[in-house]
């Protein structure tokens, strides 16, 4: 394999966890009686640029296709989350009227919803069918394609150049990282702003966050990585915040390099940081598939000790994250009868792999569990707060990761 950004080889390895299937391809009744797609998941290090990356098996379009069943608007944090940052860059950017926006990666108008509340021209750029049609349903326009250099200098002479560009939780799942990157480049307004939000490769590592391996994140990154691979396609890294979004997330702002921009000095701050963690060595990434498998044992021993006990328990959160779990620990719907999802997209159907039922909230009040496990850890104020209810019948709350707990 060569490295996708600097194209040396790859053989360091990070983490194995065996064969699974799109972590977002779930599974309708008649697909039940059918073979499905699984892949090896295995996760490597560059040596040469500090670049984490899975191995290539599954194509960008077989992962994210017309019936891709991640939509944004429904964990009310995340929308609490791009509110928050539409009014902050409103204010740090002065945008208005005679500015514009562009978000790669819009989804379903979580997040222009708010821009366009405030007047502020914008435009989306998402490839998958089902979230592009709730964004315009939404009154956003959107470009329904993959992002890189072709589809930015189309915009750029259709003058649709920004002053703002957006990628929350993209760059991690993008094959070509080079083209992608270079885009943002060529999109941009000589003075124009880049942000790109991912989850933060130390986080991932130190909080034993495994469950964020799946093959719809092509990379995992540091902010190391991050700035050489920004370097080599025209970007400059000028500002980064720390953010606890996803577990712990970075938050990166980009210039063009020809802009002559000012770098702020937290970026050296979390360089240094990065450095004094072990980055760019070996050993850093040497402990992970223990833990791992840790979190594997520690999760079936719960289940089986529910299960001999008589304990009913149920999952919340029909999640990505969830699916890289469940499969590699081998949980079937034996130990874990069914997940509660809030997307009507993903109720009714079945998780990959595990092909675990998902269903709605009310399956919840009536079944009343014993325990409840929260698949997407990272939202656990949210899920507690929104089933506050379980605790009326005496029933708790458990997560996995970084290790098992189970709590009131």
């Amino acid at each position: 394999m060569q490295c996708r950004h600097c194209a040396a080889p790859v053989t360091l390895p990070m983490a194995d966890l065996g064969t699974a299937p799109p972590s977002n391809a779930y599974l309708r009744e008649p697909a039940l009686h059918a073979p499905e797609r699984w892949y090896p998941l295995r996760v490597l290090v560059c040596e040469n640029c500090w670049l984490v990356q899975t191995e290539d098996f599954a194509a960008a379009d077989a992962l994210f296709d017309a019936d891709y069943a991640y939509f944004s608007s429904f964990s009310s944090s995340w929308l609490a989350h791009a509110k928050a940052y539409v009014q902050e860059m409103a204010e740090r950017l002065s945008l208005g009227a005679h500015s514009h926006v562009v978000e790669v990666a819009a989804n379903d108008g979580y997040l222009l919803q708010y821009v366009a509340g405030r007047g502020i021209p914008c435009l989306g750029v998402e490839p998958t069918a089902s979230t592009a049609a709730a964004a315009r349903a939404r009154g956003i326009e959107v470009v329904e394609q993959f992002f890189g250099v072709k589809l930015a200098r189309e915009l750029v002479a259709q003058g649709r150049a920004a002053d703002l560009t957006v990628a929350n939780n993209v760059l991690a799942h993008v094959p070509d990282i080079n083209d992608f990157v270079a885009g943002f480049a060529v999109l941009l307004k000589p003075q124009g702003v880049a942000t790109f939000e991912f989850p933060h490769l130390l986080q991932l590592v130190q909080q034993c966050q495994f469950d964020t391996l799946y093959h719809e994140h092509f990379s995992y990154l540091s902010l190391t990585a991050v700035q050489r691979i920004f370097a080599a396609n025209g970007l400059v890294v000028t500002d980064v915040q720390e953010l606890p979004t996803h577990g712990g997330s970075l938050r990166v702002f980009a210039q063009r390099s020809d802009a002559a921009p000012v770098v702020h000095g937290r970026v050296g701050e979390l360089l240094a940081r990065e450095a004094a963690a072990g980055v760019s060595s070996a050993a850093f990434y040497g402990g992970l598939q223990g833990e791992a498998l840790r979190i594997k044992r520690e999760l079936l021993a719960f289940l089986l000790d529910c299960h001999v006990r008589g304990l009913q328990v149920g999952a919340y959160g029909a999640a990505a994250k969830g699916n890289t779990l469940l499969n590699f620990a081998g949980v079937r719907a034996d130990l874990l009868p069914y997940v509660v999802d809030r997307n009507p997209a993903k109720q009714g159907q079945y998780l990959p792999g595990s092909r675990i039922p998902v269903v709605d909230e009310a399956h919840l009040r009536a079944h009343r569990p014993d325990r409840v496990l929260i698949l997407p850890w990272n939202l656990r104020e949210e899920v507690t707060a929104q089933l506050d209810y379980v605790r009326a019948w005496g029933g708790q709350f458990a997560v996995a990761v970084p290790r098992l707990e189970v709590f009131a």
